[in-house]
Formats: structure tokens, sequence, C-alpha cells
């Protein structure tokens, strides 16, 4: 039987807390920087968890479950 193969997509811009949760990063922070303000250019900066209501499809695509 072959092996499960985790998403290429999913394993780069995903990563498992210690608590098992899922961390994310923001979107809409690599172009068209100059309109956006500095407060929510900084806002975008920092990481994030996925959504509850995500977490297992973002699971299934790391195939942890």
């Amino acid at each position: 039987m072959p092996k499960m193969k985790t998403k290429s997509s999913a394993k780069k811009r995903f990563k498992l807390t210690g608590s098992g949760k899922i961390k994310r990063k923001h979107a809409f922070k690599s172009h068209i920087l100059t309109k956006k303000s500095k407060k929510r250019k900084l806002k975008l900066t920092h990481s994030t968890l996925v959504h509850p209501a995500d977490e297992n499809s973002v699971l299934e695509q790391l195939r942890l479950k």
C-alpha cells in the first residue's frame, strides 16, 4: 500500500503549536503595501490561529487526521 502524502502547500503554510492548535500567517502582506496603513501592516505581520471551523480540513491536508 502506498504512503499517504502530505499536501505540500499545507506543509509550507501551517505549523502546529505545542498544545495542538494550528498556526497560520495573515494574507495581504506581500505587495501593494503603500496604500495600507502602518497599523494594518503591523497587525498582518503577527501570526494567528486557524479558525476552529477550518481545523479539520487543515489537519486532513497535513494527514494528521
